[in-house]
């Protein structure tokens, strides 16, 4: 048996007739009832978790979440959870979970980019693929995937790069673990290294993220170390950032608090290539912390899950070198 989680998304939306724009409408009854076929593929129950749209998930819910999707993999009688969440978070969720549960019965997350009342609707048609590729065999150890548009991937490398087509996650750098073609589960790839679970009892908040860009001073950061447990800086190219920040950096980090490296780009390592002012080589030498390939709120959920557990910084710098 497969349990299905509801959550809100674009998937249970449609047009408000006053023309305000989709809104959260449908039932997950009714979802079930679109998506035809889903029954032949394996036994399955439901629950209605919630109504949330992507940018209405909070670090609080997803916590929740992910409790509640603990609970139901440990009835023996559950083969995996698929959840249905909106697509402007869903990747977050999905990394959090695979971050700190074990890779053992899958955990599929899926959404929808039209609403019901669009043209070419493509929830049921995620949904039905995210429970076919629940239900297989073949995905058992994988834990925590993201199935869209008859691809498969895995929860802790994929990221939304669209804002509209109907494929619109991706995994920059890795590619798809597989694909779904007319119903049959077809990997490519096996599931990518991870580092060691964190599974502390809260997460730690609030952790911040600060975009650089040209010209980029210490405002920012300044403002951000009054009342965040950490910062994650998506900084140019390699892992830099202008020179102007770079005294604010050192601020956090004669704080005690984490400041953490990742880059605004797509794809590759941030790293200590340059040793110019505000270069990754002289973030490195005062004490800054590289994310290896994470992204930003990758990394920024990283820090929650080790603050939370309170990792001290060498365990948390230890943690970041191992992905």
């Amino acid at each position: 048996m497969i349990v299905i989680l509801f959550t809100g998304g674009t998937i249970a939306m449609r047009n408000d007739p006053r023309g305000t724009g989709a809104v959260p409408a449908l039932t997950s009854s009714e979802i079930l009832e679109a998506t035809r076929g889903i029954h032949a593929v394996t036994g399955v129950e439901t629950e209605g978790w919630g109504a949330y749209p992507g940018p209405h998930m909070t670090i609080e819910r997803m916590w929740a979440l992910r409790a509640r999707i603990a609970e139901h993999l440990a009835r023996p009688e559950v083969m995996g959870v698929v959840v249905t969440h909106g697509t402007d978070t869903l990747e977050e969720t999905a990394y959090l979970v695979a971050r700190s549960l074990p890779a053992g019965k899958p955990v599929v997350f899926t959404g929808a980019m039209r609403t019901v009342s669009d043209l070419g609707w493509d929830g049921p048609a995620n949904l039905l693929e995210a429970v076919q590729v629940a239900a297989s065999p073949e995905t058992r150890g994988y834990g925590a995937m993201v199935v869209i548009s008859g691809q498969i991937f895995a929860g802790l490398d994929a990221t939304k790069t669209n804002t509209h087509l109907l494929d619109a996650f991706e995994s920059p750098g890795f590619g798809p673990l597989g694909v779904l073609d007319e119903g049959e589960l077809i990997l490519h790839r096996e599931l990518p290294p991870a580092p060691p679970l964190i599974s502390p009892d809260a997460l730690a908040t609030p952790v911040d993220i600060i975009f650089v860009a040209a010209g980029s001073d210490a405002r920012l950061l300044d403002a951000s170390r009054q009342h965040a447990r950490a910062v994650v800086l998506a900084a140019m190219g390699r892992g830099n950032v202008p020179p102007e920040m770079v005294p604010a950096i050192e601020r956090w980090i004669a704080d005690g608090k984490p400041a953490v490296i990742t880059s605004r780009t797509q794809g590759g390592r941030v790293g200590n290539t340059y040793g110019y002012a505000g270069g990754g080589r002289r973030l490195e030498e005062i004490g800054a912390i590289f994310a290896g390939s994470r992204r930003a709120q990758q990394a920024r959920l990283d820090l929650m899950l080790a603050l939370g557990a309170e990792m001290p910084m060498d365990e948390i710098r230890a943690m970041f070198m191992d992905h």
